[in-house]
């Protein structure tokens, strides 16, 4: 009876990956990625409507607007970059930190580590 259930059953079918690939990476998985190119999306486009609204030459606010957005890109993917680096480097000293912990655990190490802590009273 089991057997009924299943042979009417239609196969679903598999989500469809819809990563976007430029030079071989998927850049869905590049960190600030995603975050820099919509703050220079809205950047570029504020930038460009303010200066259209004050000098109302469309040339010149395109041109600006295209600026912009390059600019806020750039300057938003550094720092979000320089701050992921910086992120990724600390996690990586707490990583060994806890390493030498597990190790040291238990030991005469620990104990001349934990003495070595403690503030001498004078």
């Amino acid at each position: 009876m089991s057997n009924e259930g299943t042979e009417n059953r239609e196969e679903i079918p598999e989500p469809v990956n819809k990563s976007l690939m430029i030079f071989g990476r998927d850049v869905s998985k590049i960190p600030c990625f995603r975050n820099s190119i919509l703050y220079g999306i809205y950047g570029g486009l504020g930038m460009g409507l303010a200066h259209f609204m004050f000098r109302s030459h469309p040339l010149g606010a395109c041109n600006f607007a295209v600026y912009s957005f390059s600019g806020v890109t750039l300057i938003y993917w550094i720092q979000c970059r320089y701050k992921y680096s910086q992120m990724k480097f600390q996690m990586l000293q707490m990583q060994e930190l806890l390493r030498r912990q597990a190790i040291y655990e238990g030991t005469e190490v620990e104990k001349e580590l934990e003495e070595s802590e403690k503030p001498k009273v004078t």
